[in-house]
């Protein structure tokens, strides 16, 4: 664990492993930790990078709702890699981190190769819509502000995009729910006020200019990102999307072993192709 100190702030980044390197972006109320079950199969063939995000865990939290905006959340991951000598990686980015992920990409895609999305969205397309998001996450950040993280808690947990984590063990929901809860207000507030969904422009017509290969999970009782993740594969030249059965949100909670077959299965095939090509340069230069 170590604080990096990044374009005028401090990013909190847990690093593990070695090989190709892996960055790994949580979402709304999770922190580096939010991966800890996945971080020895992952390690075990990536140098992972967990980075707690702008306001979560034990990163900064500015006053400033600006500076959580999505065009610094991409130059923050690009100011870690910098800071610690990595030149392209794969990201994966779970809900609002996935969101994060999917910017970097369309940023600096020379940066990153190969993009794993859980959950995710290319934002709100309507302009009536996100302002109506905005309005709400808004609201909730001044709540947050107001009635402080555990009345927060308990109100997020009550949403139905969350309802399928009853079904995991209690100490499962025991860990999540102190994580939420150790957030700071601020941080969380701030959040929701510069990179929610009303926030942020709609990436919809960046989608066909990735170039690296790119996989989409999602849970099967999430219908809505479910669905999403279909339009995103046919937008994006070279995607996948996994499906998983009996899970919802957050597929990496409810179904590990599913969440963590399908992206060691994804990054072990972007390697099988990295490699097939190379041998295809070679079999080219001695022909020449």
């Amino acid at each position: 664990m170590a604080r990096l100190a990044v374009n005028g702030v401090a990013l909190n980044v847990e690093t593990a492993g070695s090989g190709p390197a892996l960055v790994l972006l949580h979402g709304f109320t999770g922190a580096a930790g939010s991966w800890a079950a996945h971080l020895p199969a992952l390690s075990a063939r990536c140098s992972t990078v967990a980075i707690d995000m702008l306001g979560h865990g034990a990163s900064d939290a500015p006053a400033e709702p600006s500076r959580y905006g999505i065009e610094h959340a991409a130059a923050d991951v690009l100011a870690v890699l910098d800071r610690l000598r990595i030149g392209r990686a794969a990201v994966l980015g779970y809900s609002m981190g996935g969101r994060a992920a999917l910017f970097l990409a369309a940023v600096a895609p020379e940066r990153v190769t190969a993009l794993i999305l859980e959950s995710a969205s290319p934002g709100i397309a309507d302009a009536a819509g996100r302002a109506a998001r905005a309005a709400q996450d808004a609201e909730l950040a001044d709540a947050i502000e107001r009635d402080g993280v555990p009345a927060f808690v308990d109100r997020w947990e009550r949403l139905p995009l969350f309802a399928t984590q009853a079904a995991l063990p209690a100490e499962v929901r025991a860990v999540v729910r102190a994580q939420r809860i150790a957030q700071s207000p601020r941080g969380l507030a701030n959040s929701l006020r510069g990179l929610g969904q009303g926030a942020q422009r709609a990436l919809f017509d960046r989608l066909g200019a990735l170039p690296m290969p790119v996989l989409l999970i999602a849970g099967e009782c999430d219908e809505r990102y479910a669905a999403l993740g279909l339009v995103m594969r046919r937008a994006i030249p070279d995607a996948r999307v996994v499906v998983v059965p009996a899970a919802g949100h957050t597929v990496h909670l409810e179904q590990p072993e599913a969440f963590q077959r399908a992206v060691l299965d994804f990054l072990r095939s972007v390697e099988d192709g990295d490699a097939a090509r190379r041998r295809c340069g070679d079999e080219m230069a001695d022909r020449a």
